[in-house]
């Protein structure tokens, strides 16, 4: 799996945080981050949930080929 998040939509709602903390952040602007070494979920059962909890969606997800 591989995570985008649009920086430009994103409006730090924080909701991916706290729905998946072990993959997702606020950068110090309140912004969406990955984690280090998340960038591929880390098999995180709750990603999905937390693109979908996103307002703006601005968190997509693209499966790896």
């Amino acid at each position: 799996m591989h995570i985008e998040i649009d920086k430009d939509r994103c409006i730090g709602a924080g909701q991916c945080a706290l729905t998946a903390p072990g993959v997702f952040t606020q950068d110090d602007d309140g912004f969406s981050a990955l984690l280090p070494g998340r960038e591929d979920g880390a098999g995180d059962p709750l990603v999905r949930e937390a693109a979908r909890a996103c307002p703006v969606g601005a968190i997509t997800l693209s499966e790896d080929e």
